[in-house]
């Protein structure tokens, strides 16, 4: 389906400077496709893994352009591979494709009335963390390359990645999955790029950190074993709500008294507690389940280290038993400091010195680090924010939105990115 391209955000044009005018016009040619396969997958989302007509649409597109394409990569992932006119490295470009369970309630005309299943539940399906313009900007930067194959020396592999907000339980999937596969092999990557829109960055702005960019996320489950008994008579039990709450103080204190936060910043969250059955009845197990945020693989370690050895010993104090599995869900996203240097001047170029702020580590998590695990990355924010808009909405909330004028400064980024690292 077509859609009429009426801008239903303001719009604002920044200067960016291109490696030539062929690249100029072809940036120009197709800024309204991409703003088009924005609004037409937003309005048609997928959950992890389950990202089967996304997918579909993305192999066709990269087959149209005669881009070498494997699909069914990580269930749902979709690898284009670009060969260049002259033999060189390879660089990498991710795309993550997937939706969240998310009922949008904002006024678009393009939004979304998907519903689908999640954890058993009846639920909205929203494009809320802007996946759908990540797909559609490395949709247009793969048009834009194709038709300079001249100008390559080496190969672009575009990675169009499902289930980054975390597969289905039970199921593996995301960046990890593609990892185990071999998408960072044959050919192996020298370097990979990612971007992520910001509904809080103004259109035209890029941010970016060297070194630790974001979290570590660290998910854990904490079980404490009491002894039942009646709630008149606590003195005959061991009260394992008691305990966690006891843990849960406990736990705070790894972060404010021995974690260095002068270094990284720190977080340990119990988001959930779950114990009982009745008011007078004081049960005999607890549950809690949460997450650890970290930016430093050494701080990572001794919190890690501490919580065990803290969960077991406050139960233990109290007359009860308790335990604590610790799981990894991403890495600290990371870019490597020597080829941020070596890509600002490009970004710098392309935005305008002006436009490119560096920011503060975020205690969110990117499943982009497994791939930054394997080769040198640069993971960085573009702007989605209306300038001069007094309220926008966060990522994962039901009004979420991004301006659609923002999109094109991602495709000429990655796109000079890609050529200046291949040809330096």
């Amino acid at each position: 389906m077509k859609y009429l391209l009426i801008p239903t955000l303001l719009c604002f044009v920044f200067a960016v400077q291109a490696q030539g005018p062929n690249l100029e016009k072809d940036y120009g040619a197709v800024e309204n496709k991409v703003i088009e396969w924005r609004r037409e997958i937003h309005q048609n989302p997928e959950l992890g893994n389950r990202e089967f007509k996304t997918a579909e649409k993305i192999a066709k597109h990269l087959k149209s352009l005669g881009i070498e394409v494997q699909t069914g990569v990580a269930h749902t992932g979709v690898v284009g591979l670009l060969k260049g006119a002259m033999p060189g490295k390879v660089v990498a470009l991710r795309a993550d494709i997937d939706a969240l369970p998310v009922t949008e309630r904002n006024d678009l005309p393009f939004k979304s009335t998907v519903t689908s299943e999640f954890l058993g539940e009846k639920v909205g399906v929203m494009h809320a963390c802007g996946h759908d313009t990540h797909t559609a900007i490395l949709m247009g930067v793969a048009e834009v390359l194709s038709k300079n194959k001249d100008k390559i020396k080496g190969t672009v592999k575009f990675i169009f990645q499902p289930a980054e907000e975390g597969p289905p339980p039970g199921e593996e999937g995301g960046a990890l999955l593609m990892v185990k596969e071999g998408v960072m092999e044959n050919p192996k990557v020298d370097a990979i790029f990612g971007l992520h829109i910001n509904s809080q960055t103004p259109v035209g702005v890029i941010r970016y950190k060297s070194g630790g960019t974001m979290a570590a996320a660290q998910s854990f489950t904490i079980k404490v074993k009491g002894k039942q008994s009646h709630g008149s008579q606590p003195w005959s039990g061991v009260d394992p709500i008691l305990i966690s709450a006891k843990i849960i103080d406990g736990l705070q204190t790894i972060i404010s008294r021995e974690a260095n936060l002068t270094n990284e910043a720190a977080v340990i969250t119990v988001g959930k507690i779950k114990s009982g059955v009745r008011f007078n009845i004081i049960p005999e197990s607890a549950e809690m389940i949460g997450t650890i945020r970290t930016l430093d693989y050494d701080m990572k370690d001794h919190i890690n280290k501490r919580m065990v050895e803290m969960v077991a010993d406050i139960a233990k104090a109290y007359g009860g038993e308790a335990t604590c599995e610790i799981r990894e869900a991403t890495e600290i996203t990371y870019n490597e400091p020597a080829l941020v240097d070596q890509m600002l001047p490009t970004i710098q170029r392309v935005a305008g010195a002006a436009n490119v702020k560096t920011q503060k580590a975020i205690t969110g998590a990117e499943d982009f680090s497994y791939f930054q695990k394997e080769a040198p990355g640069f993971f960085f924010f573009l702007g989605g924010m209306t300038p001069g808009t007094t309220e926008s909405f966060p990522h994962h909330t039901p009004d979420f939105k991004i301006d659609d004028s923002g999109l094109l400064l991602g495709v000429k980024t990655l796109t000079e990115m890609s050529l200046d690292y291949l040809n330096q």
